[in-house]
């Protein structure tokens, strides 16, 4: 393996009681959604598994098996705002993470295109984060990870609807901070770089044929020129950075972005 592809160990799982707690989970089915659907679960956690891919869901509730929480699928599409919100009801935590990608130039973007991802993207985790929101107030307690991105703090060129979602998704999550402070509700920003998924899989395709270079040219040339730490960032790190958010040790931590980019935004 080169450098930049090269796996690296899972980390120690950081100690994590969520016995009682009910968390949901969007995009659960694959990639970060299904690390974090499992991480949350291995706490004790009762895990919401939203995703409209009902078949990854099956092989996710298998993977759950023998997890001291439990998994409940929930087939879903997000762009269904109305049954979005009412699928957070009564969630103690809420991982907003699904999201959807297309590389086009703006002149070339297809306005449907763009309009589906911000729904996915901003309008849902909108919605969601208000359904969930009474049940948090009301008894004083809540959790709002928002899977956000390096993009929601730096632009990439050929990717406006991700960028433009992912820098409203860092102003909602700081608007729901600022509410939620007086009701003991926290709403942070995880943003990896690029992550070990097959959405990143279909970028290194796209930037492939926008820049016409080949595939293994993209990673050093394209997708990880900026960063410092020149490989993928792996699902199960990006879960564990969630856990920490939902600990007593995080308590204190609301309106951030947690970066966890291998240096692209220390340039």
């Amino acid at each position: 393996m080169t450098a930049h592809t090269a796996s690296v160990s899972a980390p120690a799982p950081l100690g994590l009681e969520l016995a009682g707690r009910t968390a949901l989970v969007t995009g659960a089915a694959g990639g970060i959604g299904a690390a974090c659907t499992l991480r949350l679960a291995a706490a004790g956690a009762t895990v919401r598994a939203v995703d409209r891919d009902t078949a990854g869901l099956d092989v996710l509730l298998g993977r759950a098996a023998g997890l001291p929480g439990t998994v409940e699928p929930y087939g879903l599409d997000l762009t269904d705002l109305d049954a979005a919100e009412r699928s957070a009801a009564g969630a103690d935590i809420l991982v907003n993470n699904a999201g959807l990608q297309l590389v086009r130039p703006l002149e070339d973007f297809p306005p449907e295109a763009f309009h589906t991802i911000l729904t996915v993207m901003l309008e849902a985790p909108f919605r969601l984060i208000r359904g969930a929101l009474p049940h948090m107030y009301g008894q004083g307690w809540g959790r709002i990870v928002n899977i956000s991105s390096v993009h929601g703090l730096r632009a990439s060129a050929y990717k406006s609807a991700y960028v433009a979602a992912k820098h409203g998704l860092e102003g909602l999550s700081k608007t729901a901070a600022l509410e939620g402070a007086p009701h003991g509700v926290t709403s942070n920003c995880v943003n990896p770089g690029y992550v070990r998924t097959p959405l990143v899989e279909q970028q290194i395709a796209d930037q492939a044929a926008a820049h016409e270079i080949p595939r293994e040219r993209v990673l050093s040339e394209v997708l990880l020129k900026e960063s410092a730490l020149k490989r993928l960032v792996e699902p199960d790190e990006v879960a564990e950075a969630v856990a920490y958010l939902c600990a007593p040790q995080a308590a204190f931590i609301t309106g951030t972005s947690l970066t966890l980019d291998g240096g692209w935004t220390a340039r």
